[in-house]
């Protein structure tokens, strides 16, 4: 897209995988370095209350890239695939005359309709979405430029997967912390970073519009020196949870498959049978901290071109992750559960322009459905009916618009079509009712169920998600009012994408679909 500098307006769009919320701001901001983040948020809006719509990964992504709650684009697990037709963030800037360029990773399952059953495109759920130009692969399980790189550097590994798991120093047995088996500047973040760093000097004359995702702290959780060892497992606060896990699973059904599914062995390699002790807890949740210390530096990078490069005052920064982590809370780990942990996830917003508004927090709730509309409303293009989420344009400008939302929506589905998950076999569900939903108001959290299982209440200005009030008369009111209030969200956001058009003797008809703030 070439156009006058004086003209011009980027957009880079940064997704970190399964960052915390409360690295930011929360349990454990005092206790992990973050310089460039901060830096950021010095000059930037950041938005306190931000929610994924749905998790795990695909899914996630899904949402964030088609601005569309689950319900709508139902591609709910990795490997579901999205249909070919739905109205995308890269398709949309296309039509706005950018080059979508991707660096890194979308997990998106493709649509078998459109695609040969021998094409490649749907032999994995870590393909890219459609529209977007893929500048680097770097999915987790492929990273086939990041591994050439590693052999051309005189790396030896037999397996992919040995390079995802911790090497001794000294030729002994491993330890939890003992570093990755290549070199800091070697690592996927770093060349991730540096690929991204080579190609966009060349774009400086036009306005160019990337996505950069880092896939780190995701697990497996391994750290190149001196990441490995950046935090002290002692100086770290332990796990938000009940005394055991058995406590944790008498608040609900629900917890038992989620409590076993999900352990600490299944966040790191090489470990199959670590054991849940406190110290193993402390060492991965130092891992982690260290992988996301690790992405810090390089996002400084990033920002250190912009800022060297020129391009500081006409390029967008939109900085978020596309679902939170578990980390030992509630005695669970990853991303499949109900509580805020897995779902609140940063989101930074810095925009050209709006220097007075540097620093500031916006407090109101906000979806990662926004993100996809508030991007498309700076350059310009029409929001399609389809996308469900809002600009944040307004929020950013410091302006609330009194129609703005008062609760969040979340999904997950735990089901499989293939083949039964844990919480299936454990709680008996068919693929279709394994799932479930989460609205968050500004006092309490309702999750209810498709199965026939028990609705979960949390109150915030009591034991929060340590309590379950569902079953107690006193809430009963609140229970209904918040059910009712899902039932709702759901008939209002029903899929939009041609509901507001109408076949006339003229033609088509198309009106725009009202959304907060519009």
């Amino acid at each position: 897209m070439s156009k006058d500098t004086a003209q011009q307006k980027n957009v880079l769009f940064i997704l970190i995988d399964q960052l915390r919320a409360d690295c930011l701001s929360g349990a454990l901001a005092e206790h992990v370095a973050l310089p460039n983040l901060r830096a950021l948020m010095a000059e930037a809006v950041t938005f306190e209350q931000n929610y994924t719509v749905v998790n795990p990964c695909g899914p996630s992504r899904a949402s964030i890239l088609t601005g569309q709650y689950a319900m709508n684009h139902r591609s709910v697990r990795n490997g579901t695939p999205l249909r070919h037709d739905t109205p995308t963030l890269p398709g949309e800037m296309r039509k706005a005359g950018y080059t979508p360029m991707l660096f890194g990773y979308t997990d998106t399952a493709r649509d078998p309709r459109v695609h040969h059953p021998n094409d490649p495109a749907i032999r994995t759920y870590e393909q890219h979405m459609d529209g977007f130009q893929e500048m680097l692969e770097m999915r987790l399980e492929m990273s086939f430029p990041w591994r050439s790189d590693l052999i051309t550097k005189g790396y030896k590994f037999d397996d992919y997967w040995d390079l995802h798991k911790p090497v001794s120093p000294t030729g002994d047995k491993a330890k939890l912390n003992d570093p990755a088996p290549y070199r800091a500047e070697d690592s996927d973040t770093a060349f991730l970073t540096d690929k991204f760093l080579a190609t966009l000097p060349a774009y400086q004359d036009q306005s160019w519009f990337a996505h950069l995702t880092y896939i780190r702290p995701h697990p497996p959780l391994v750290a190149p020196a001196p990441f490995n060892s950046l935090y002290d497992p002692a100086d770290l606060p332990l796990p938000s949870r009940r005394g055991t896990v058995a406590d944790e699973c008498d608040m609900h059904p629900f917890f038992s498959p989620t409590t076993q599914a999900y352990t600490p062995a299944s966040a790191v390699l090489g470990f199959p049978d670590l054991e849940p002790t406190d110290d193993n807890i402390q060492t991965l949740r130092a891992l982690y901290l260290g992988l996301a210390s690790e992405v810090d530096a390089h996002i400084g990078r990033v920002m250190q071109f912009l800022k060297d490069s020129g391009q500081e005052e006409n390029t967008l920064v939109v900085l978020s992750a596309d679902h939170g982590e578990m980390l030992g809370d509630r005695h669970s780990w990853g991303k499949f559960t109900v509580f805020d942990a897995a779902y609140k996830t940063p989101l930074i917003i810095r925009m050209p322009g709006n220097a007075a508004r540097a620093g500031s927090v916006v407090r109101e709730i906000t979806e990662s459905i926004d993100l996809t509309p508030t991007i498309l409303d700076w350059v310009g293009q029409e929001i399609p009916n389809a996308m469900d989420g809002a600009s944040l344009l307004p929020l950013l400008h410091g302006e609330t618009p009194a129609d703005w939302r008062d609760y969040s929506f979340s999904e997950l589905d735990f089901g499989d079509p293939e083949v039964p998950t844990l919480w299936q076999e454990m709680l008996g569900t068919s693929t279709s009712e394994s799932n479930l939903a989460i609205l968050r108001d500004g006092r309490f959290s309702l999750v209810e169920f498709a199965a026939d299982l028990p609705p979960l209440l949390f109150d915030h200005r009591g034991a929060g998600e340590m309590e379950n009030l569902a079953l107690i008369g006193e809430f009963q009111a609140d229970l209904a009012r918040l059910s009712r209030q899902m039932l709702r969200h759901r008939m209002r956001n029903a899929d939009h994408s041609l509901s507001l058009y109408s076949i006339t003797p003229e033609g088509p008809h198309l009106k725009q679909r009202a959304r907060p703030g519009g």
